[in-house]
């Protein structure tokens, strides 16, 4: 077992949804011996670290700077968290992802495993591309083919990790669909359920696309949706049990468009009012119909908590966080889901 307590936390993209989350629960186990790092931009994610309890912050540049010159203060991490990455689907610009995501983590991974450091980073299932059956995270790396450059980035690292031998011993994370608090500065990236509340909210309805495949119903393709707080307990899990290799972060079942909308109207309790506008045509070819993540790795691990059930995640996340606006803060848990 790998002792969280001991030693100091980094966790890159602290203020980003999933790294937030990690700090939040890190906080309610009384941990706060934590660096975050991040690149606090024009957006409001500062906001999310303002509830948190760390003991410093560092921007992303400055940080990887300090360990390319072996800071003699690196010595005091034992765990390293990274999640920061750009996580934009429609970004476009390959030499800035492959500098921010595959190069940073690249100085990262050997930089803790030169060190003795636990290493847990986020690779990403868009890695899987097309594919919507049969998504294993024990498949053969050079059989997937990702659709755009994020999931490339991010695909690239998880090759090299495997060619270089550090694969073994650092773990990789394939999030799925992960959705709830701390998302507001995602723009066209955030969830949803984030994106039909405020709609609902200026509207009273929402909008979603029509299928173009005869076996799914308007609104009847499927995501696999994972509520962030089950995502940081699978994390920590993981970085505790040290297991090593790419594991699959998801909820194991594919739910619908409507199942994840219907319980954003009954929080809000407003009329469910549903248009299913056309596709683009640029975008029907690469649309996948159904993602579900095959959790064997992670329970044979020994993660046997149960996972949120959908509707109560969504209104969890609907009733305690955007309509009063709140982040999460360990100081001030909301009833219901903890």
């Amino acid at each position: 077992m790998h002792d969280l307590s001991r030693g100091r936390i980094v966790v890159t993209g602290g203020a980003g949804l999933i790294g937030s989350a990690i700090v939040f629960a890190l906080n309610l186990r009384g941990i706060d011996d934590i660096l975050v790092v991040d690149r606090l931009d024009s957006s409001e994610k500062w906001k999310n670290l303002v509830p948190l309890r760390f003991r410093d912050y560092a921007d992303a540049d400055e940080f990887e700077r300090r360990i390319l010159q072996r800071d003699g203060k690196a010595g005091e991490i034992r765990t390293l968290f990274h999640l920061g990455a750009c996580s934009s689907t429609t970004e476009t610009d390959a030499a800035f992802l492959m500098r921010n995501n595959y190069e940073y983590t690249k100085h990262l991974a050997h930089w803790a495993t030169e060190a003795g450091v636990r290493f847990v980073y986020a690779s990403s299932a868009a890695t899987y591309g097309a594919l919507e059956r049969d998504l294993r995270d024990d498949a053969d790396l050079d059989s997937l083919r990702p659709l755009n450059m994020y999931a490339y980035s991010k695909h690239r690292f998880d090759l090299y990790a495997r060619d270089h031998g550090i694969l073994d011993r650092i773990t990789g994370l394939k999030y799925f669909n992960v959705f709830g608090p701390n998302e507001h500065h995602k723009g066209e990236m955030r969830s949803l359920v984030d994106k039909a509340f405020h709609q609902i909210r200026e509207s009273g309805g929402i909008r979603l696309f029509k299928s173009y495949r005869v076996e799914y119903g308007d609104g009847e393709q499927q995501r696999d949706f994972l509520y962030v707080k089950d995502a940081a307990a699978m994390t920590l899990h993981l970085a505790e049990h040290g297991d090593a290799g790419i594991f699959n972060i998801g909820s194991g079942t594919a739910h619908t468009w409507l199942e994840l909308v219907r319980p954003i109207f009954r929080a809000m309790n407003v009329p469910e009012r549903i248009e299913f506008i056309e596709m683009p045509p640029a975008l029907r070819s690469k649309y996948q119909y159904c993602t579900c993540a095959m959790l064997d790795r992670l329970r044979a691990s020994g993660y046997d908590a149960p996972i949120t059930p959908l509707a109560e995640a969504v209104t969890d996340y609907v009733t305690n966080y955007l309509i009063p606006d709140r982040r999460l803060d360990p100081a001030a848990l909301p009833t219901g889901v903890n």
